[in-house]
């Protein structure tokens, strides 16, 4: 999510209201894309361990770059790694990521690209043990954490819930999910529940 590792002056500190009159996180400026991703998906808890899977792939190609980016990329990215499916990314070879480096619809970062291979690597193996979205809702008990932030200076960029997860990943093959990384990627598939507390996403439950 935007909040844990990009927060330009220009967001402001508080919900801002838009034409329809609704209030959201000040994060996705007006842009149709982001406003519709923080209305419909960012902080939904998220149960589907391929889902899981790809939205941590994609926080992990974030890293240095703004979400809006990776966003705008994501269906070439979804083409560009059959579908986010572990099975087929696992079998990726030299000369596939040779392709993928050819690919201007992606981030065309070597280092990411061979992570999101082990990674899809990692993933089947927890996959097999205990179900992949088990073992990360394991790290909140199964329920999302609210936090209920009323200005933008209160969401933190990452906790010590994301430095355990963060360190287990790690152990368990996952490349680029350092503890901001995680925490960002816990705050999208709702794992965190960090939309300002006059959000109307928030208030719609």
């Amino acid at each position: 999510m935007p909040p844990a590792r990009e927060k330009p002056t220009s967001w402001g500190d508080c919900v801002i209201e838009h034409e329809d009159g609704l209030a959201r996180c000040p994060w996705p400026g007006r842009d149709p894309l982001y406003v519709a991703y923080h209305d419909e998906e960012w902080g939904r808890p998220e149960r589907n361990s391929r889902a899981l899977f790809e939205k941590l792939v994609l926080d992990g190609f974030q890293a240095g770059l703004s979400w809006i980016t990776i966003l705008r990329k994501r269906e070439a990215f979804r083409s560009a790694f059959a579908g986010f499916d572990p099975a087929a990314m696992a079998r990726f070879d030299e000369r596939r990521v040779h392709e993928l480096m050819q690919n201007g619809g992606i981030v065309r970062n070597r280092a990411k690209i061979e992570g999101a291979v082990l990674s899809a690597r990692a993933w089947l193996d927890i996959e097999a043990a205990q179900g992949f979205s088990d073992y990360l809702w394991s790290f909140v008990d199964g329920a999302p954490i609210d936090n209920r932030p009323r200005r933008i200076a209160d969401v933190p960029t990452q906790s010590t819930i994301s430095e355990r997860l963060s360190k287990d990943l790690k152990a368990k093959g996952f490349k680029f999910c350092g503890p901001t990384i995680v925490y960002a990627f816990m705050q999208a598939v709702g794992m965190v529940n960090d939309h300002l507390a006059d959000c109307h996403v928030r208030n719609q439950g």
